[in-house]
């Protein structure tokens, strides 16, 4: 068994500085004794317990990789507006709401838009994308995501010319997300891409994975997933998308600027300030496996930086 510190999965402000995670660090260690080998495949509540899960039998991605089971990607979550515990967010997200649910597209386009959640699922052709998901605390995923490509929704909005970057914006509803009352972090969720990385086939907005609807644990109703970034750039239950000018600063950047930037893409090469990116966890492995550049896509989005130094990425 490898076994990982507890404080290179947590991130260090949160680790020394935070009163919850002070008060929960017993469970927090257990938590983090099995995260190094797997988390538990326990069923999922939240409308998935009582229902088979969906089988992943001979099931994998473009590189031969199998699927993670269902089981793990809905009880393994990081979603810090319910808990800093991956195997807490499941239970204290099972009520949430998710449905009505409305998306408002605007800021620097010519045709601003407000999309219910049943439009974007049946307003635009729902499409499977298999995907692998690297943490940048160095553990993996590969999902079976249903979705639609976010480019597709920019289009109908229509960036003008003096778009540059997409805003993203998660819900803000500190009664039904208990992690939401920590004041360490400025609430709500933000996020960022760049014009042309949004634009870009590989970046998704996700309704469902595993054929069914995204429980609320996994982003619900709809979340980003941009499969070449670390995980944490794919912000879960967005409400507000807006193209702007200047660069967003994101939630994880105004909270540890020395360690969270803008880019953050997938680099064996780029170290995280307290923990190597060489090699990664793969969920529901024995061993480590080494990480691949832009997680394996680096055909498809290496252009996107030509002549950057990708050393940046923190």
């Amino acid at each position: 068994m490898i076994k990982i510190p507890s404080s290179e999965i947590t991130p260090e402000h949160v680790y020394i500085n935070r009163r919850q995670f002070m008060k929960g660090i017993s469970a927090l260690a257990l938590g983090t004794a099995l995260a190094a080998c797997a988390p538990k495949a326990t069923p999922a509540p939240g409308g998935t317990s009582g229902a088979p899960a969906p089988a992943a039998s001979g099931q994998t991605d473009e590189l031969g990789d199998p699927w993670t089971p269902y089981e793990s990607i809905t009880n393994y979550n990081n979603y810090y507006e319910f808990i800093i515990d991956k195997q807490g967010v499941a239970r204290l997200a099972q009520d949430f709401t998710t449905s009505p649910w409305k998306v408002e597209v605007g800021g620097l386009v010519k045709n601003p838009q407000t999309f219910d959640i049943d439009d974007l699922r049946t307003g635009f052709t729902q499409q499977e994308r298999v995907y692998r998901l690297r943490c940048v605390e160095a553990w993996s995923m590969v999902i079976p995501w249903q979705g639609f490509p976010l480019a597709e929704l920019l289009k109908k909005v229509e960036p003008t010319s003096d778009a540059k970057y997409v805003r993203f914006e998660s819900v803000y509803r500190p009664e039904e997300m208990p992690g939401q009352k920590d004041s360490y972090f400025s609430w709500p969720y933000v996020e960022g891409l760049r014009l042309d990385e949004a634009m870009n086939d590989l970046a998704i907005l996700a309704t469902g994975l595993y054929g069914k609807d995204l429980p609320p644990q996994d982003g619900a109703p709809i979340r980003l997933v941009a499969p070449w970034k670390y995980g944490f750039k794919s912000i879960k239950a967005i409400v507000k998308i807006d193209l702007v000018v200047e660069q967003p600063t994101s939630l994880w950047m105004n909270a540890a600027p020395n360690e969270y930037g803008f880019y953050s893409n997938v680099n064996p090469e780029v170290d995280h300030p307290r923990w190597s990116q060489a090699s990664e966890r793969r969920i529901g492995e024995v061993g480590r496996r080494k990480t691949l550049k832009f997680n394996g896509y680096e055909e498809e989005v290496a252009a996107l930086y030509a002549g950057m130094d990708l050393r940046a990425n923190y």
